[in-house]
């Protein structure tokens, strides 16, 4: 038998099982309290409360197997998917996608008064590179929690992003209508879309609501009376609310001018253009002369009155999924002279779809 000098040496060759349970017990210190995430001096500007905590916490952030389906390969069959007028009977799904530059809470509390069966809906937010952006989306996750706590948050999905992309700055009315700013404002924008729907459409996607954050009433219906046209590329008028300066009283005034007809002298001044620029529509420094569908509202009209459309803006569309699958999306870039939602409205229908609008539709825009 080897002796060695050392006592300690020879007390842990006799027991070998004295030292390995002290060692095992500093491992399992280790990685209860340091594996979940490392020591860090600098404070990020905003950060997401992980699931997964450390080694014996359940990690739901990681793939498990057993959740998987059979062979890890899913099957779709896309054939089978309906987008209809009939849409809430059939169990139609519907996504909701709103780009976020400041959370308004009108805009929540409008979304949850929706009638469509909140189990069908999934929502897709993307927020701007910017301290807006930052704000916005902490007061949306506040409002998400409030409504979980009352027992009201039964929407099927909920998705955030945040834009890698840049913003704007400043987020003020006048600032981003300048005219100034449209053609890159637009692009930035255009960006977001595409990031926010190709990150968020499922298999199970039958229908898209692309519903501005500023949007702040609709009527509860909004997306069984916009599903039940089953078009695929429908937009609602966008108004506003306000004060009259004369009479005193409440009345309302168009907002969106991006839902449109195209005009001879808009294809004028198109082809007039160098190939890098953009017809930008509502401003008296480019004047196209296009019927404007918020200029075709008539109080007495019927409501679910149609009008084909060449452009659209982002108020309240509803676009059959379909389309975005096919490869319509909103380009960042001069698509015949236009961009983002109105370059929507070109792709879609050089694909084959038709644009319509409901001049008679109404739904409203924040004051600021």
């Amino acid at each position: 038998m080897v002796h060695y000098k050392n006592r300690y040496l020879n007390y842990v060759r006799r027991k070998p099982l004295a030292l390995l349970a002290p060692i095992t017990l500093l491992f399992v210190i280790y990685l209860f309290f340091f594996s979940s995430s490392g020591l860090t001096s600098s404070k990020q500007k905003y950060q997401y409360n992980k699931k997964s905590k450390g080694w014996f916490y359940k990690n739901r952030d990681s793939i498990i197997l057993k959740n998987l389906p059979k062979n890890h390969i899913s099957h779709y069959d896309l054939n089978k998917l309906s987008a209809s007028k009939d849409a809430l009977n059939k169990r139609e799904e519907v996504l909701i996608l709103t780009p976020m530059s400041k959370f308004l809470p009108e805009y929540w509390d409008n979304l949850n008064k929706l009638t469509y069966d909140h189990s069908l809906i999934s929502l897709g937010f993307i927020f701007s590179r910017t301290t807006e952006g930052d704000d916005a989306l902490k007061e949306l996750e506040n409002a998400m929690k409030k409504s979980k706590r009352d027992k009201k948050l039964n929407f099927k999905k909920i998705t955030l992003l945040r834009q890698d992309s840049n913003s704007l700055q400043s987020q003020l009315e006048k600032d981003r209508h300048a005219f100034k700013v449209q053609k890159e404002r637009r692009s930035m924008m255009a960006l977001a879309r595409n990031s926010l729907v190709f990150s968020t459409i499922s298999p199970s996607t039958s229908w898209i609501l692309w519903l501005d954050a500023d949007i702040v009433e609709t009527p509860p219906t909004l997306i069984q009376d916009l599903t039940a046209h089953n078009k695929p590329v429908l937009s609602a008028n966008v108004y506003q609310r306000y004060i009259d300066s004369e009479t005193k009283q409440p009345a309302i005034r168009p907002y969106d001018f991006n839902n449109w007809v195209e005009s001879e002298q808009g294809l004028k001044i198109a082809a007039s253009l160098p190939d890098d620029e953009i017809v930008v529509e509502g401003y008296a420094e480019m004047a196209t002369y296009r019927p404007l569908m918020a200029h075709f509202y008539d109080a007495n009209g019927d409501k679910n009155a149609q009008m084909a459309l060449d452009g659209v803006g982002g108020g309240a569309v509803m676009v059959n999924a379909d389309v975005h699958r096919d490869g319509a999306m909103f380009p960042s870039f001069p698509f015949y002279h236009l961009i983002e939602t109105e370059g929507f409205a070109k792709m879609a229908k050089r694909l084959g779809y038709e644009v319509f609008g409901l001049p008679n539709y109404l739904v409203y825009h924040h004051n600021e």
